[in-house]
């Protein structure tokens, strides 16, 4: 079984590896994926027990907790799971980040399991932000620490460079041992457990070292400066994390923390998991939306802004759907519920968000599997550089085993292990996506996964559905051809009576027209028609070639509009031609998309061609592909897909198939849609084409940005690695590059939030 758990207290990137390498490797768990930037933890595991484990090992992994929803309310899971002093050892993190900035968080604690297919994210992301709260309290301590550490290092400086004399050098060195205490206390002790545990490659070890080190070579003030720049640096990592995260709890502001049900003929105050469908809503001036539902007043003006990302307010008349997270901008107005909040558009777009940055994109996998082994290789490096390199300076020099320049080489074998930290990589690639997947949000496009990103940003096809994609998809009865015979009133009320039961678009052309008969025993058939009995008599409404397959012969009119055959009993009745707008901004959509270097636009439909390439001159698509049925839809996608990265646009709820095949399914506005939801890796809320260029020039931004950081990470490292050898970098220096590259890398990724569209 799948189950998604929501942790608090991960401050760390080497420690969510860490973490979840550790409960990947319990028995009876078949996957792990713990993802830092959200803190949650999804695995896959064969029972109740096995979980309970997992549970526990987060427990116990410093002041890291895993959440539980309970009534509303949130209680700690460690009560369940409470650790015994005598048996249990707390696990401590590798870099001891975590217990540095959450040291006083496990008395306030929220917690709630969160179950990856039946619950929903919006209530710890509350929880969320009442953590960064109190992180205020930590960091107000961290700080603190910094400064009484950087006042004794100034003072001691001042006493060793500036006073003469033994006392002066006496209170110089206690100052820099107060300082060094100061900031250094806690990496210490995380050093001391970790290495009694076995853990010893971790930036405690290496910070460690490099400090003691200096001051055993007789650098006591270089050591206080490494260990004094490195909390800094552990603090500023902490406040850009948190910073990042609370770019997710921005979007609960879609959410409405009350409703106003219409009950008895009184108001009455609920909350939006309170109402049920069928509930009549009163919205008032400013307020927003709680749940999806339909237009009871003659309408309204809508603030779509927070929910589409377009600045223009929109008017809808009586019947209109209403999307949750929109705002009321004009007077008061009634709604009836048609979705529960767990179905509505914001329910799903805080799901959609935070479940996203789940799905890791390659280079983020490359990063954390790198990060494994390179710090090990560059601590070997530096052992090597300590003892090996001055042992063969002597034997070169003297033919002699002795060490040679022995305090030149081990401060370059320290200033190797403090550049070694892969801090600016572990964190800035995964924020980069995450800025990059809350950026498209933010605009009105849903992205399930960081791996869609790079496959947008790659593509080299987009290939469209007709109905409902590049048209409006809003059908309506332009002409009845009624056979010999047959009235045109006739032929309407049995085509609406069997349209009725259909879900395909073409059926809400039917939707306003009358009907006497009643169907019954309807089937549908995909791609071809729907077959039903009226009256006990068998009819059929559908495709030429539906009727022709059933034995029926058909006149077939000349038209530009789309035609649907009836037949009764075997006879022709008729045909119906029914007409459906080209979008407004499908046309400029496809020219974007050819300024952005897709050349290649192809529509795919079951449409007969005359319609089809009326439609695509309209919109200038040079590839058509018309009268296609499901399968051989599917198969033109796939033979697209191995021309190059194929990105397909549909309605999400009859093109699931060919959606699957697609390397990004994209599904237009159809976010009350379980089936479009699930068929889809992107959903544009909005329902405009636009999104389309805008979503591929946000993912290039954020792939360009992530190149960007790994290759600036890189070339840093063995510059500084190049420069420590050679041996003109002081070893404080070398602590103020490291963080120095980590936080250009950090606010790097940050970029990708102010894209402009």
């Amino acid at each position: 079984m799948k189950k998604t758990l929501q942790l608090m207290g991960l401050d760390c990137a080497n420690c969510a590896a860490e973490l979840e390498r550790k409960i990947a490797k319990t028995e009876g768990v078949q996957s792990a994926t713990l993802t830092f930037v959200t803190q949650r933890l999804t695995v896959e595991v064969d029972s109740d027990e096995v979980l309970s484990r997992v549970i526990d090992i987060v427990n116990h992994f410093e002041e890291v907790r895993v959440v539980e929803k309970s009534d509303g309310a949130g209680r700690a899971l460690d009560e369940k799971h409470e650790p015994h002093e005598h048996s249990h050892e707390h696990e401590h993190c590798s870099c001891g980040c975590c217990h540095e900035h959450h040291e006083h968080n496990h008395e306030h604690h929220e917690h709630h399991v969160h179950n990856h297919d039946e619950e929903h994210t919006h209530e710890h992301m509350h929880e969320h932000t009442h953590e960064h709260a109190k992180k205020g309290g930590a960091h107000t301590k961290e700080w603190f620490a910094i400064g009484v550490s950087a006042i004794f290092f100034i003072a001691a400086t001042l006493l060793q460079n500036v006073f003469g004399g033994l006392a002066a050098r006496v209170a110089g060195y206690i100052c820099y041992a107060v300082a060094y205490v100061a900031v250094g206390y806690p990496v210490l002790l995380a050093t001391f457990k970790n290495v009694r545990k076995g853990r010893i490659f971790d930036e405690n070890f290496l910070m460690t070292i490099a400090s003691v080190g200096a001051v055993c070579i007789g650098e006591v003030g270089e050591g206080v400066l490494v260990m004094l720049l490195y909390q800094l640096g552990e603090l500023l990592q902490a406040i850009a994390v948190g910073s990042s995260r609370r770019s997710v709890t921005e979007l609960m502001s879609l959410k409405s923390e009350w409703a106003n049900l219409l009950k008895d003929g009184k108001q009455c105050r609920v909350t939006p998991e309170e109402l049920r469908i069928g509930d009549v809503v009163a919205i008032k001036a400013g307020e927003k939306i709680p749940v999806d539902g339909v237009l009871l007043s003659d309408e309204a003006t809508l603030d779509t802004k927070s929910l589409t990302g377009e600045a223009a307010l929109q008017r809808v008349k009586k019947g209109a759907e209403l999307l949750s997270g929109c705002i009321n901008a004009g007077g008061v107005c009634e709604m009836r519920v048609t979705r529960l909040y767990d179905d509505s558009a914001v329910g799903k777009i805080l799901e959609m968000v935070e479940t996203a940055a789940e799905g890791k994109a390659k280079p983020e996998k490359f990063i954390t599997k790198f990060a494994r082994i390179y710090t090990p290789v560059v601590c070997c490096l530096a052992l090597a550089i300590a003892l090996f390199v001055p042992l063969c300076s002597g034997l070169m020099a003297d033919g002699r085993l002795y060490f040679r320049d022995f305090g030149r080489w081990a401060q370059s074998a320290l200033t190797f292990l403090v550049i070694s930290c892969p801090c600016a990589l572990i964190i800035s690639v995964p924020l980069s996506y995450f800025s990059g997947i809350g950026t498209c949000a933010k605009n009105g496009i849903l992205v399930k996964g960081a791996t869609y990103l790079d496959v947008v940003a790659q593509a080299k096809i987009v290939a469209f559905d007709k109905t409902g994609t590049l048209t409006e998809g809003n059908f309506t009865v332009c002409k009845v051809n009624p056979a010999e015979n047959v009235s045109e009133e006739d032929l309407l009320n049995i085509a609406s009576a069997v349209e009725y039961g259909s879900a395909h678009p073409i059926a809400k052309a039917f939707e306003n027209v009358p009907t006497t008969y009643v169907a019954e025993e309807i089937v549908e058939v995909s791609g071809r028609g729907v077959r039903a009995k009226i009256n006990g008599e068998k009819v059929l409404v559908g495709t030429e070639r539906f009727l022709r397959e059933n034995g029926v012969g058909v006149f077939v009119a000349d038209s530009i509009y789309t035609q649907i055959y009836v037949a009764k009993a075997g006879c022709f009745l008729g045909s119906i031609e029914i007409g459906d707008r080209v979008r407004r901004e499908a046309k400029s959509t496809i020219c974007e998309l050819r300024k952005l270097g897709i050349e290649r636009n192809v529509m795919l439909t079951g449409d007969q061609e005359k319609r089809a390439y009326k439609i695509a001159n309209e919109v200038v698509m040079y590839e058509v592909n018309a009268k296609l049925l499901p399968d051989q839809k599917l198969q033109r996608a796939e033979e697209l897909k191995i021309e190059g990265g194929l990105i397909y646009v549909g309605d999400g709820v009859n093109d699931a198939p060919v959606m699957a095949t697609a390397d990004c399914a994209v599904s237009m506005g159809k976010l009350g849609s379980a089936a479009a939801v699930e068929a889809s890796d992107m959903v544009l809320i909005s329902d405009n084409l636009r999104a389309i260029p805008k979503s591929i020039r946000i993912a290039r931004k954020t792939r360009r940005i992530v190149t960007q950081n790994i290759v600036f990470s890189l070339a840093m490292k063995a510059l500084f690695m190049i420069l420590g050898l050679c041996g003109v970098l002081p070893l404080w220096l070398a602590v103020f590059a490291d963080v120095g590259v980590m936080l250009i890398a950090v606010c790097n990724s940050f970029r990708v939030r102010f894209f402009k569209t």
